[in-house]
């Protein structure tokens, strides 16, 4: 994915709506192949957004919960 409209636009696809911030680090992540860390109360969608990502790059998601 190489910028942050076709990050958003498969995030669409998956019936996960994320704003231009979200979709500029998640872009930047990907290109960078560095981690992100996603902090925030319960319920924001952390665990949800991750599941999408998974789905979008086609690769498994392993799920650590601390």
């Amino acid at each position: 994915m190489t910028d942050p409209e076709t990050v958003r636009a498969r995030f669409r696809d998956q019936g996960f709506i994320v704003n231009d911030a979200f979709a500029t680090a998640l872009q930047l992540m990907l290109a960078l192949e560095k981690p992100l860390l996603i902090e925030g109360p319960a319920g924001v969608g952390k665990t949800e957004s991750a599941k999408v990502l998974a789905a979008v790059l086609g690769t498994r998601l392993i799920r650590l919960q601390c």
